[in-house]
């Protein structure tokens, strides 16, 4: 994900943070320093500063946890897990293909809010051994800690289970219809839907509290229901997708005839007589004869018009051990979602060590284009 930090790794995943999650854990000190103060005057400003923060961190902590429930249970059924994001709304794994079948499916979603209530419980369990009760006013900073992340924990399994697609429970529903009917392109456009009407509820609801004197904090439920609202209309337009690319493979569509530029040429030579005469956008590099790697405008447009005279397409071309590759065979709807995930235009298609052509974006788009126009 764009714009965030990398803060370690953990079971072979990247941990990473978005900037906007900065705002939300500010937020959420802040509000805890002020229930902590309220709760007794006996407690020290630095004691309640403290509490404040350590709550934060361990919440952070437990939503890492969440997600990292999804990520090893998707790779120990084979599936990749390239890194773990936490946002605004929480956090997000990103797995790096679909799950094959709908029991794959359920274990992957149901993991993550089962972990959410488990912790939940664990740390109210763990209040009574403070001489405090879940149910009564906490008697010390350790107790209002506790009995604060088992609640929002609970809280976070039970809201996570809500069947609004993407959401996880969402995603056990799509797992359940797909089991029942055999289709998972159903189960994906009926969950879309149950999604879409859990999202304009919770618009409603917030924009309904807003105005009933909720305050600015009620919109933060409209908020979320627009970012599911979107979430889900992609989701079922990306299973379209893939029913309309099932079966083809990268080498049926690949681009086999790739133009090559030879790796001596300076940019403004390239930019003018290829890249502004051919509308070509991906070119081989070759070295007397021997491919080197590629260029694109992308590679040319960092470097000032005034020195691509002076620079060679050599020395700012992309060698292939520094980029994504694909296999003639992977399914094409593979080569989709990497160029998505990735930010990519095009991938090399590689097989045995040698370059086979490319497969690119903008064609992968006709093809669709094409596909869906013409489909019954």
């Amino acid at each position: 994900m764009l714009n965030s930090i990398r803060l370690g790794r953990v079971f072979g995943i990247d941990i990473r943070l978005h900037y906007s999650w900065l705002l939300i854990a500010f937020l959420i000190v802040f509000s805890l320093r002020a229930q902590f103060q309220e709760m007794s005057s006996e407690w020290g400003v630095g004691t309640v500063w403290l509490s404040a923060l350590l709550t934060g961190a361990l919440f952070f902590a437990a939503v890492v946890a969440h997600e990292l429930a999804h990520s090893l249970v998707a790779k120990s059924k084979g599936i990749g897990v390239k890194s773990i994001t936490l946002f605004a709304l929480g956090g997000v794994a990103q797995i790096e293909k679909d799950a094959p079948d709908a029991k794959t499916e359920f274990w992957i979603a149901i993991v993550g809010p089962l972990t959410s209530l488990l912790i939940g419980f664990l740390f109210l369990a763990a209040t009574v051994a403070t001489g405090s009760s879940p149910g009564e006013p906490p008697k010390s900073p350790l107790s209002a800690i506790l009995i604060w992340l088992g609640y929002i924990n609970i809280a976070l399994g039970v809201f996570n289970l809500i069947p609004g697609f993407p959401m996880d429970g969402g995603r056990v529903l799509r797992a359940i219809i797909w089991w029942a009917t055999g289709s998972g392109k159903r189960a994906t456009h009926v969950a879309a839907r149950v999604g879409q009407f859990f999202a304009v509820a919770f618009i409603v609801f917030g924009i309904y509290r807003f105005f009933s004197g909720g305050g600015v904090g009620a919109l933060w439920m409209s908020f979320i229901g627009w970012f599911l609202l979107d979430a889900a209309g992609a989701s079922d337009r990306q299973s379209h997708i893939a029913e309309h690319l099932r079966g083809l493979r990268v080498a049926d569509v690949m681009m086999r005839d790739v133009p090559t530029i030879d790796s001596r040429t300076n940019l403004q030579a390239f930019t003018e007589d290829f890249l502004f005469r051919t509308g070509r956008r991906c070119f081989v590099v070759v070295d007397n004869g021997v491919i080197e790697g590629l260029i694109t405008p992308n590679e040319v447009k960092h470097i000032r018009e005034a020195q691509r005279p002076f620079t060679l397409v050599g020395d700012v071309m992309l060698t292939f051990d520094k980029l994504r590759t694909i296999a003639p065979e992977s399914p094409v709807i593979d080569a989709l979602e990497v160029m998505t995930r990735d930010d990519l235009n095009q991938l090399p298609v590689i097989s045995r060590g040698a370059l086979q052509g490319f497969i690119s974006r903008a064609d992968l788009l006709g093809l669709l284009r094409n596909r869906t126009e013409l489909s019954a």
